[in-house]
């Protein structure tokens, strides 16, 4: 078993220019085809204060970055975005999809790019102390436990340790958190990631049609948290560091607030 624990910007550093845009393109295909699942399942509306953040750059073709934030009925807070420099080596992608205070699922959780290593993540997002709330714990994340030793096991994966304590706090123990040292494009490992990213997804969204409606009493204090949870992940990720290096950092707080939901305009399902 393998372990990365050097920060995302010092394995950019390390590694050099490595021209990653062909994984960067299936990633983002792969991404996009996740993201038309949602749409298809859930009433989405792009929030207006992420309108112009469809498409920005900085002063030549890259680094350059797209972000496009949705809400519904069902979603509180959508996130589909990449940013980076595919020539250069970084690149981030994330299609992250946070519920609404009625629905007692998980939130979904998919961020992967390249380093240029390639590296990904995918989980779901505890909303409740799994020490205590066992039932969630057994029903959501222990049938995901083999396969998290299995790939654990994986010679050909390293575990990415983040620095950031709380990032690690964040992330559940089942999450698929990995890099592939020294490997910035192999078509075995992107198929074995999207096969995986597809049936998180597709059991994610079979929870959301048979989950329960969270009781009335809870869901005020349900929503406080998951809004304090996003916007504490989004503040306190390392890899904003990149941002500010490539986009200074007025743009990157404009980013970041994006990403949680900072600015929004759309009202927060009940």
């Amino acid at each position: 078993m393998r372990e990365t624990l050097k920060g995302v910007q010092d394995i950019f550093d390390d590694a050099g220019p490595t021209d990653a845009t062909a994984t960067f393109d299936r990633l983002w295909s792969i991404t996009g085809e996740i993201m038309a699942k949602l749409q298809d399942r859930f009433e989405l509306a792009r929030d207006p204060s992420t309108d112009d953040l469809e498409s920005y750059r900085g002063e030549a073709e890259y680094p350059a970055g797209r972000l496009a934030a949705y809400a519904g009925p069902e979603i509180d807070w959508l996130i589909h975005s990449w940013i980076g420099n595919p020539p250069l080596g970084f690149t981030n992608m994330h299609v992250t999809a946070w519920l609404g205070p009625h629905i007692d699922v998980p939130h979904l959780g998919i961020a992967w790019g390249t380093l240029p290593d390639l590296w990904f993540y995918i989980d779901y997002n505890p909303r409740t102390d799994l020490m205590l709330d066992t039932a969630a714990l057994d029903k959501y994340w222990e049938p995901l436990n083999e396969e998290f030793l299995e790939l654990r096991a994986d010679p050909g994966l390293s575990t990415f340790t983040s620095r950031e304590l709380y990032i690690r706090q964040a992330l559940s123990h089942t999450a698929v958190c990995f890099t592939t040292p020294g490997i910035t494009h192999d078509e075995t490992r992107l198929e074995q990631v999207s096969e995986l990213a597809y049936r998180r997804v597709d059991q994610w969204l079979r929870w959301v049609d048979e989950a329960e409606p969270v009781p009335h009493e809870r869901r005020d204090q349900l929503a406080a948290d998951d809004l304090a949870r996003r916007r504490t992940i989004a503040e306190r990720d390392p890899a904003n560091v990149m941002g500010v290096r490539f986009f200074g950092p007025e743009m990157t707080d404009r980013l970041v607030r994006a990403l949680w939901g900072g600015d929004r305009v759309l009202p927060r399902p009940s």
